[in-house]
């Protein structure tokens, strides 16, 4: 459960609003940092690179996801440059590369530690959604409950268990003051 995503992408596409809303609609406290990056034409290539470099050096980051939208071959070019290759390859942070759409591939996702299909799908991937998490939560405290209520009945068991021999040995406490002096009338007749 990451608590804060690094997204490497343009922040006046499509991609990014949606990646935002799916992150906020699944897990609202999750922390979303973006690197503002050109995702096409000259210098992107380059200015994805840095973006991956910048957020590995950050400590307060939990993964990154680098993509944009779809477009054509030449629109998502810079997903298949050496240099942003080697900064995805190079990265100490799990990447996330989610260029394009389904039938997109670039080296990018390649060497990613993970393909999305879409920014979206990138998305529903590292935010667990919230009501299937509280759902799996309240079926794990009434199991919790239940053996909880298990165990309490078998330790009542064991204590009425208890309750009844200690009964049977108090019953014999009772009558050992009788048995003691019977003793003692015995033992005085066999003393005379």
């Amino acid at each position: 459960y990451p608590h804060t995503i690094g997204i490497v992408t343009s922040p006046t596409g499509a991609a990014v609003r949606d990646v935002v809303k799916v992150l906020r609609r699944r897990w609202p406290p999750i922390r979303i940092l973006l690197c503002p990056v050109k995702v096409q034409g000259a210098g992107a290539a380059e200015e994805i690179a840095r973006g991956i470099a910048s957020f590995d050096r950050r400590s307060d980051v939990d993964l990154l996801i680098v993509g944009r939208g779809g477009g054509s071959l030449e629109d998502l070019w810079a997903f298949n440059e050496e240099v942003v290759a080697r900064a995805i390859a190079a990265s100490t942070l799990p990447v996330i590369s989610a260029v394009g759409h389904e039938t997109d591939f670039t080296i990018a996702d390649l060497v990613a530690d993970l393909r999305a299909p879409t920014p979206s799908a990138a998305a529903e991937l590292v935010a667990k959604n919230r009501q299937e998490l509280e759902a799996h939560l309240d079926h794990l405290i009434i199991r919790l409950q239940s053996r909880f209520d298990q165990s309490l009945n078998v330790v009542s068991e064991r204590l009425a268990g208890f309750e009844g021999r200690l009964k049977l040995i108090a019953r014999g406490f009772k009558v050992l003051p009788d048995d003691v002096a019977a003793l003692e009338q015995r033992l005085a007749l066999a003393m005379r």
